[in-house]
């Protein structure tokens, strides 16, 4: 009698049950939303009112910023926030959450570029939410409400909850768990955050892959026992090919979804899903 062939290998990420996603950046773009943001309300200050009863200097200097000013300022806000979640002590720096590094942040971008008084303080708290509304990738809502049906989806932000949870509202992202930094009173990549999201998920670490567009991101999850997924989004990446670490990397990431190759989509298709 012949014996059966034998079984194939098990896929490598065939025992997850939980999927952990970065989010700005990963699941929305954080960069078109804002430069549009700003870019309106820079336009809606000029045609205003109050415009005539600012400073003269500072008319003529609102009047002439070329179209370059606010990609690049919505840049700067970005980097304010990563050396704010990376500078930040556990036990040592006082709690402070997105949103109130995002208004403070801008305030201090705004006066740096030399515009405080542009914006009115109500148009400023506005305008700092605008990390609440973000846009998000054309995949992300169909992949993650696809993913949704296999496995649990939660997020795992520096974002705190009630910006994730205007995010997924407003998006329709349908993420059915929402794990913020705030729960664990520390930011991404501490420990606290992966082994804290793990907890909260009832799973032990190798059960939940990190999904991120920041190698950086899914390194640290990986030291604490999580799988991973990258997801390449444009503009997103800080390893640069060239560098050993990327190279590195291309061989530990255990599923690597390219850019223009369907995102989140194609990660549940490549999960059998």
């Amino acid at each position: 009698m012949t014996s059966p062939p034998p079984s194939p290998p098990p896929l490598p990420l065939s025992h997850i049950k939980a999927l952990a996603f970065d989010v700005f950046g990963t699941v929305v773009d954080w960069r078109t939303s804002v430069t549009i943001a700003l870019t309106t309300a820079h336009a809606a200050a000029l045609a205003s009112p109050t415009f005539a009863l600012l400073p003269p200097t500072l008319q003529a200097h609102a009047q002439s910023l070329p179209p370059s000013f606010w990609p690049a300022f919505a840049s700067k806000w970005r980097s304010s926030y990563g050396r704010f979640t990376k500078s930040f002590s556990p036990g040592t720096t006082p709690w402070k959450d997105i949103d109130t590094h995002h208004h403070d942040s801008l305030l201090t971008l705004l006066d740096t570029a030399a515009l405080t008084g542009l914006f009115s303080p109500s148009e400023i708290r506005t305008l700092s939410r605008t990390w609440h509304f973000l846009r998000a990738w054309p995949d992300a809502s169909a992949g993650i409400h696809t993913l949704g049906t296999a496995f649990t989806v939660a997020t795992l932000s520096n974002g705190n909850t009630a910006l994730l949870a205007d995010l997924n509202g407003t998006a329709n992202l349908g993420f059915q768990r929402l794990l913020s930094a705030e729960d664990f009173g520390a930011y991404k990549p501490h420990p606290a955050t992966y082994l804290g999201a793990c907890e909260r998920l009832g799973r032990e670490p190798a059960e939940v892959a990190m999904v991120a567009a920041h190698l950086g991101d899914l390194a640290a999850a990986r030291r604490h026992g999580m799988r991973t997924i990258y997801v390449e989004r444009p503009g997103e990446e800080a390893w640069k090919p060239d560098e050993e670490r990327y190279q590195e990397a291309r061989g530990w990431v255990d599923l690597w979804v390219g850019e223009g190759e369907g995102g989140f989509v194609e990660v549940a298709r490549r999960l059998g899903i």
